[in-house]
């Protein structure tokens, strides 16, 4: 009975100390090294029992890797071999053991719950993994997680912190990603047919051992109060995934906010995934939508490079406002992050396909990058300080964004309704400045349309929990707008679409004052159709903006 109680307290304490790596039993594995085979079973818990014999741990520690075939995987593509996969993980993990994919496997991951805990290099090579959605006994539950030994920690504490604050008065062993959250105040409180009350203020950002903060990406908020914090340690070394072609065979569940995350989820700093690609089939009329096949959260450093994804098809349902709406669906997500780039990535379908909703989404993100990509969305929705996109090629849902400083758009093609569309969900709000170089803008992907640059919305009647501000400067240097295709009563491009149809005179009063854009910078802006740039349809609501052309 004692060592039963000291087992349970031992769980207990291992369960609570990395709540915020682990998910739960579906991760949790025994391993033993006793004589005999090499084993793989399922106990009554559902726990994974895994026995190494001696002789092939020996054999493994050798060759510094190992093979999902070498715990059972069958890699015919119908035999379910998550159970495998899992274990391969689970004893690389425990000796610091590579993991590498049977060249030519096909492994089939049916819908039971079981997650791989990656914490090693692992190179999915040519394998392919068909990850079956049709029946999934826990839609939540990732099939691979890549976490980190360090286990998250609450320091020291602290009362409060201030916007842009240089500084935290803590020593740590080692940098750390900083996240922490004033639950007293609500900021992004949703506007529109996916209206809500909003969410706890909350930041993330990096600190060094001396409690310095990086000031590429710094503290964008005054916390008078901190109701919780978390010390996330950032691994020195960077752990590598490569490969991989991943199939989802798409869920049949009914068209609701049921987000799947069956998903690769990357919870570890310091991560390169190189080379994989993920495709979907099995779409019907209806579905529930993904949380992002790549799901990055709860990290900073991580690099996704040379993949392929695949956007998702797009289903409505009914909103919170009880009226229908389009459900955000996506094959990459990233949510409390800093520091992550996208590098020589695409997607199988068009990404002017207005079928498929926009790949990608954010949340509480600095520092983000599109480097040579062709995705057909950028989007930041709660929020993000400084993003660049540049040598890429954007779709049709263009580029999305709210947030602070830097927006840098650069040597790239912009096939959105506008060229960037501060999302009026959230208030039209950039507390910065955007840059715009060497692009091209192509309106609605060259449909017949009345051509604007800056989009949004703005009535000046909400409160979005925080002061909503246009980019305070805009400098377009080498800008080259394709609105040859357009409508007969065409006027030409304009910076700013109409934020606010209403405010046509000074008898207009905003109860929550929009702070508008200071002055726009303009070099060598150039039209197919030969009309010149406007300020907008609404030229009283930017009559103040200082026009400066080159």
């Amino acid at each position: 009975m004692m060592k039963y109680t000291l087992l349970l307290f031992f769980l207990s304490f291992f369960v609570l100390g990395v709540k915020a790596q682990l998910k739960g039993a579906s991760e949790y594995v025994v391993i033993t090294s006793e004589k005999g085979k090499t084993r793989v079973k399922v106990d009554e818990k559902g726990e994974l029992q895994v026995n190494v014999s001696p002789g092939d741990a020996r054999k493994f520690k050798a060759a510094g890797m190992v093979r999902y075939s070498d715990f059972g995987a069958r890699g015919d593509g119908k035999t379910d071999d998550i159970d495998a996969i899992a274990a391969a993980h689970a004893f690389a993990n425990q000796n610091g053991l590579s993991v590498k994919a049977d060249e030519g496997a096909t492994y089939y991951v049916g819908g039971k719950e079981r997650t791989a805990v990656i914490r090693t290099d692992t190179d999915f090579g040519t394998a392919a993994f068909i990850i079956d959605d049709t029946r999934v006994q826990n839609r939540n539950a990732s099939v691979f997680t890549v976490t980190s030994g360090l286990l998250p920690f609450i320091p020291e504490p602290l009362s409060s912190l201030r916007r842009n604050q240089e500084k935290i008065n803590v020593a740590f062993s080692a940098p750390c990603l900083i996240s922490v959250t004033n639950a007293h105040v609500k900021r992004y409180i949703r506007f529109g047919l996916n209206q809500n009350n909003g969410s706890p203020q909350t930041d993330i950002f990096v600190v060094d051992r001396n409690g310095k903060v990086d000031m590429n990406a710094p503290i964008i908020w005054d916390f008078d109060q901190i109701t919780d914090i978390t010390a996330l340690p950032i691994n020195r070394d960077t752990l590598r995934i490569t490969g991989g072609r991943f199939t989802t065979i798409a869920n049949e569940a009914t068209s609701e906010y049921t987000y799947y995350s069956r998903n690769i989820a990357i919870r570890r700093s310091n991560v390169i995934v190189d080379g994989l690609a993920h495709c979907v089939t099995g779409e019907g009329d209806h579905g529930a939508p993904y949380g992002g096949f790549i799901n990055i959260s709860d990290c900073a450093y991580v690099t996704v490079k040379n993949c392929i994804f695949t956007g998702h098809k797009t289903y409505s349902t009914i909103g919170a406002a009880g009226k229908p709406v389009s459900m955000g669906t996506y094959d990459i997500s990233v949510n409390r992050a800093v520091n992550i780039s996208f590098v020589n990535c695409s997607q199988t379908n068009d990404i002017n396909d207005r079928t498929y909703w926009g790949i990608f989404g954010s949340n509480y993100c600095k520092n983000l990058l599109y480097d040579k990509c062709t995705l057909s969305r950028f989007d930041a929705h709660m929020g993000v300080a400084n993003a660049t996109i540049r040598n890429s090629t954007l779709g049709h849902m263009g580029i999305n964004a709210i947030g602070s400083g830097i927006l840098t758009v650069e040597n790239s093609t912009i096939n959105g309704r506008t060229l960037i569309n501060l999302r009026s969900d959230y208030g039209s709000t950039w507390q910065g400045e955007f840059f715009i170089r060497n692009c091209v803008f192509v309106p609605e992907g060259g449909k017949p349309v009345s051509a604007a640059l800056i989009g949004g919305s703005y009535s000046g009647e909400h409160d979005f929990g925080y002061t909503c501000y246009m980019p305070e400067r805009i400098t377009i240097e080498n800008l080259r707008i394709n609105d040859a295709d357009h409508p007969e009563d065409y006027r030409g491009p304009a910076i700013f679409s109409n934020f606010n149809p209403q405010m046509t005179d000074d008898s207009y009063r905003e109860k929550f004052p929009y702070v508008k854009t200071r002055e726009v910078i303009l070099k060598n802006v150039t039209t197919a159709s030969g009309r010149s740039l406007r300020i907008s349809d609404n030229p009283f609501m930017f009559k103040d903006v200082k026009m400066v052309v080159n």
